[in-house]
């Protein structure tokens, strides 16, 4: 896997400054040089610094982005960098300053001089998370990220707050990993191999094969997969960091490893994005890694539905009726409407055989999604307002874009069908709303429960402020938050 860029955190040495042949970045509030590394610089590159902060094009900056000082008279380096950031400055900006530093990292590597910053140790987690490049299937030279050294007046302290967020940069970068994967290496098969290996983290990993599934009668996910060469898994891992018997917290990911639409097959222009159409189950897949990494003090379960749905003489049929595992019978009317019916099986099974707390699933369900809330904001939806409340609470305070959706009586109403206990779609209105209906069919009364909908924010087509065009992780740091407000605060 793409591994993180390797930070150091040293002591403040002002006489290693000059020296550093990389780049140089000096985080600086909305006033002169005053902390001693700016004086050093400042009078390293005859009072360029000052001339710079005093400028119009610095007051003109926001607050965590960057200007370089290119070939800085009186240093090695390559680059000066001045990161605006007020040390009042909350983590998300901090994360954002430190994006902007992973940007614009090279081989050569930075030097970062954050002295006593409160928030140095969000600004190397905004390095890391900007730093990613999934260079796997490029021949020749790769010019990889070099390492940074970030100096603060308390090393091992800043080094302690940045070990979870490590946990966590790794965690990202395996589900970005997985979501950029090419459909023809990341089957269900490979997919699956690559979670077995995480039981070196300390998680209990288990793959139940077509054989299993048919006999506990997950008809509804085995429909979508019996189309292709590829055989369909489910993938359930456990992290048990909480309390011995305590009911765990359940994830459950959509992993279509390529959606071709099937019978109902979709237009080839843009096909080739459906890759990432596994992108739920990759950030369950890196959530549960990161969780086994920091060691959370929580009971979670990710359960991963991994399949392809493939155009062949034995496809699932629009008209076809599969039964559940649950055992409701679903009139097929499009094969292009897989997801739900992967989850569905996915979620029942999760509760049948773990009997969670609360379960939250994550999928890039809809095309509708998109259209509604664009690439901003992942749709969220939910039967409990606690739960929800405690989701999108934790979205904010990481930063990432979450919005509550409506759902009700009326929508769900629009799955009756003809032949069999509900169609598994309807039609354009409120597309992404009735699949969440759909979904809702196969939660246990009483139990919490969110549907997240990442069609918009699994996979972007342009940079963000974290990750570079492609696969960005979504959710792995809201619901991590979420899990350690919930079960370790």
């Amino acid at each position: 896997m793409t591994t993180p860029v390797s930070i150091q955190f040293r002591a403040t040495d002002l006489d290693a400054i000059a020296a550093h042949a990389g780049r140089v970045v000096i985080l600086a509030g909305s006033g002169r040089a005053t902390s001693p590394a700016a004086r050093r610089v400042n009078r390293l590159t005859r009072g360029a610094l000052d001339r710079f902060l005093a400028s119009a094009a610095f007051g003109r900056m926001k607050q965590g982005e960057a200007a370089d000082i290119g070939w800085p008279t009186g240093l090695l380096a390559e680059a000066l960098q001045v990161v605006k950031l007020d040390r009042s400055g909350d983590p998300v900006t901090a994360r954002k300053a430190g994006a902007a530093i992973g940007k614009s990292l090279g081989p050569a590597g930075a030097l970062v001089v954050a002295e006593g910053h409160p928030k140095a140790a969000e600004v190397s987690f905004g390095l890391a998370l900007r730093a990613y490049d999934f260079v796997a299937y490029r021949t020749g030279e790769t010019k990889l990220p070099g390492e940074v050294t970030m100096m603060v007046t308390a090393p091992e302290a800043v080094a302690a707050q940045a070990g979870p967020k490590t946990a966590l940069a790794e965690g990202v970068f395996f589900a970005r990993d997985l979501t950029n994967e090419p459909a023809n290496v990341l089957t269900p098969q490979e997919f699956a191999a690559r979670l077995a290996a995480m039981q070196d983290l300390g998680l209990h990993v288990e793959i139940i094969e077509e054989p299993a599934m048919k006999a506990l009668g997950m008809n509804a996910l085995l429909g979508v997969g019996q189309g292709s060469v590829n055989r369909s898994r489910i993938v359930v891992m456990q992290w048990n960091g909480g309390p011995a018997g305590g009911a765990p917290f359940a994830l459950i990911g959509k992993g279509v490893t390529f959606d071709t639409g099937g019978i109902s097959i979709k237009p080839a222009a843009g096909m080739e994005d459906m890759t990432g159409d596994m992108g739920g189950a990759g950030v369950v897949a890196g959530l549960m890694r990161a969780l086994a990494l920091r060691k959370a003090r929580a009971n979670v379960v990710g359960i991963v539905g991994l399949v392809e749905n493939m155009p062949d003489g034995n496809a699932q049929r629009p008209g076809d009726v599969v039964k559940s595992m649950k055992g409701d019978t679903i009139e097929v009317i499009n094969t292009d409407a897989e997801g739900r019916l992967v989850l569905a099986d996915a979620m029942w099974y999760a509760q049948e055989r773990f009997k969670p707390g609360a379960m939250v699933d994550l999928a890039t369900l809809t095309g509708a999604m998109v259209v509604a809330l664009g690439h901003e904001n992942t749709g969220v939806f939910s039967n409990d307002d606690t739960l929800c409340a405690a989701l999108l609470k934790a979205a904010r305070a990481e930063g990432e874009g979450a919005w509550r959706m409506p759902m009700g009586d009326a929508y769900d109403a629009l799955l009756k069908s003809r032949i069999a206990d509900m169609k598994n779609v309807t039609g354009r209105e409120g597309g992404a709303i009735t699949a969440a209906q759909f979904l809702q069919r196969f939660v246990k009364p009483g139990l919490p429960w969110c549907h997240l909908d990442i069609a918009g924010t699994a996979s972007v087509k342009s940079d963000t402020a974290l990750a570079p065009k492609g696969a960005t992780g979504w959710g792995i740091v809201t619901l991590d938050r979420m899990i350690r407000d919930l079960f370790e605060g």
